[in-house]
């Protein structure tokens, strides 16, 4: 067996930034956070005091083993092509670099096709014996890197594709010189059982089961009505629109929806719909804007034979075709003023009139009428009927734009992915913390539509079984935040734009040697991709660029089409 050593640990260093204007920490796209060890060794002791030692041991365990499967997930996409020691000895450089514990690998046997595994390592320096004092509440003599055993198995498990179940062997809170793991496939451990719960979900604390439940009834009872009709919410800007929806459904009032385009209007009616008593009658929907205003006329009203060139049969309109239920009419700030003149009549009559007819129909019909144009304006402006705006204004409500939803887009992104996952039969594990911030950021002109199109995007570009990351959403949600800070090689702090500057004499250099830029260039492609071992993930961190900008130069310079 080849002796046991670390790879090179730039690419991982250069994973790692502080941003201190954005309040953040990133290691790849996973946000990070600095904690006192002070503070979680509170945490830990108040967990054993309220819980017991078996339940906290769970729960420390699981929050382990949840960070080693994200680091997994990251070492397989950093160095998945590299050789399959380096690759696996990323996770402990990671454990490393998080500041968690010191790792001496001793012995490593892995072959991933066919599942074997056996790992001995040395930890020192853990976090977990820094916070231990023999004789506390719940110390009962046993092993006490529970978080740590949770991370190691958590990761292994995730990289070698089987659960892999490591134990402390050897503890210095046990009397031991030092702190030795093993990790084994589970069923080489005779004693498995004894283990194994400590990583299940299905055990639930009793005492906590009862509140949980509790809570569970509040929170579906709040949001039962933010989820029809795929309206996903619990901002209170969304709710009040919801309340106010709801409340109206109950009634025959004529209701205008406001609010930017893109907002979901045509959702919130098709909800006022299915939660009225017409919801057996027809929803008829029509854009205004959409329709030629030579038509648009015909479209709402009908039209009888011969009543002008064209007209071969005689025709029904949105009005009688939504009698019974609802017509739904977007945008009705667009209408022409002839439109808007009949459009008064039917919503006064309840009647309408066919062009080239001398006959009325009666229609009963619940009209909802949406628009993004300040028709209070439009009416001074003389762009629309004061009548028909005080007929229409009857019951307004305001939906809000997504910019003042921030806190409904992390469950909107899991609806849509949801939905998207399985249009196009593809899974994922779902979208990287950077992600999600660079969503939270953005301004959404285009609101709730400009939200779906976005994830639609990274679902179609995300590779199988992976994460959508922010080179795969919108070109403009990839801009890094500035006054970034990353780690020097001698493990300080600087400006991640003073780091990636040249020193005056390295340009001097350069242009001394009289190399053309064509050339420069190539070399530095060429160096950055046999430094990261071919990894063109890796390669185009250490040039600072995108990964798909790196191919376009690889393909350029080779002459295929980029």
């Amino acid at each position: 067996m080849a002796r046991l050593a670390y790879p090179e640990a730039s690419d991982l260093r250069e994973l790692v930034r502080f941003s201190e204007r954005e309040g953040s920490i990133w290691m790849g796209e996973n946000r990070m956070i600095l904690m006192h060890v002070a503070a979680l060794g509170a945490l830990r002791k108040d967990l054993i005091a309220a819980l017991g030692t078996e339940q906290a041991r769970r729960i420390m365990t699981r929050m382990g083993y949840a960070s080693g499967v994200r680091d997994g997930e990251l070492a397989q996409r950093i160095r998945g092509e590299r050789s399959v020691q380096d690759a696996f000895l990323t996770g402990p450089q990671l454990h490393m670099l998080e500041g968690l514990v010191r790792v001496k690998p001793v012995s490593l046997e892995l072959d991933v096709e066919q599942g074997k595994f056996y790992g001995e390592f040395i930890w020192e320096n853990a976090w977990e014996e820094d916070v231990h004092h023999p004789g506390d509440p719940g110390d009962d003599g046993g092993p006490i890197c529970w978080s740590l055993i949770g991370y190691a198995s958590g990761y292994t498990s995730t990289f070698m594709g089987r659960f892999i179940l490591f134990k402390e062997v050897e503890c210095l809170a046990c009397g031991h010189n030092a702190c030795r793991i093993v990790g084994k496939p589970l069923e080489e451990w005779e004693d498995a059982a004894d283990y194994v719960h400590y990583f299940s979900e299905g055990a639930v604390i009793n005492r906590l089961l009862e509140m949980r439940s509790q809570i569970d009834y509040l929170r579906s009872s709040l949001l039962e009505r933010c989820q029809k009709w795929q309206l996903v919410g619990s901002s209170f800007a969304f709710g009040h629109a919801i309340d106010l929806v709801s409340r109206a459904s109950a009634t025959q009032v004529t209701v205008l929806l406001l609010g930017e385009t893109g907002v979901g209007k045509e959702r919130f009616a098709r909800l006022l719909h299915q939660e009225s008593k017409r919801r057996d009658g027809p929803f008829v929907a029509i854009n205004c804007a959409a329709m030629p205003s030579e038509l648009i006329e015909s479209e709402l009203f009908g039209v009888e034979k011969g009543a002008f060139t064209g007209a071969n049969a005689s025709r029904m309109g949105k009005f009688e075709r939504a009698d019974g239920g609802t017509l739904f009419l977007d945008e009705v700030g667009e209408l022409p003023l002839a439109a808007q003149a009949k459009l008064l009549r039917v919503v006064q009559e309840g009647e309408v009139e066919r062009i080239g007819d001398d006959r009325s129909r009666k229609v009963n019909v619940r009209l909802v009428a949406a628009t993004n144009v300040d028709l209070e304006q439009a009416v001074k402006d003389g762009r629309f009927r004061a009548d028909l705006y005080y007929r229409l204004n009857v019951y307004p409500v305001r939906i809000p734009p997504l910019r003042e939803r921030l806190a409904d887009i992390p469950s909107l992104v899991e609806d849509m992915l949801e939905r998207f996952c399985i249009k196009y039969e593809k899974r994922l594990q779902g979208i990287s913390d950077l992600a999600l911030q660079a969503l939270k950021r953005h301004p959404w002109p285009g609101n709730i539509r400009e939200l779906q199109n976005t994830i639609e995007r990274g679902v179609i570009l995300a590779p199988a079984g992976g994460w959508i990351e922010v080179s795969h959403l919108s070109s403009m949600l990839g801009e890094a935040a500035d006054g970034e800070s990353a780690i020097a090689a001698s493990g300080s702090l600087q400006p991640k734009s003073a780091m990636a500057q040249a020193s005056p004499s390295l340009l001097d250099d350069i242009m001394a040697s009289g190399i053309s830029l064509d050339e420069l260039e190539k070399r530095l492609l060429d160096a950055a991709v046999s430094r990261s071992s071919g990894n063109l993930a890796a390669a185009a961190r250490l040039l600072g660029i995108t990964r798909p900008q790196l191919q376009y130069r690889l393909k350029k310079r080779e002459g295929e089409p980029a």
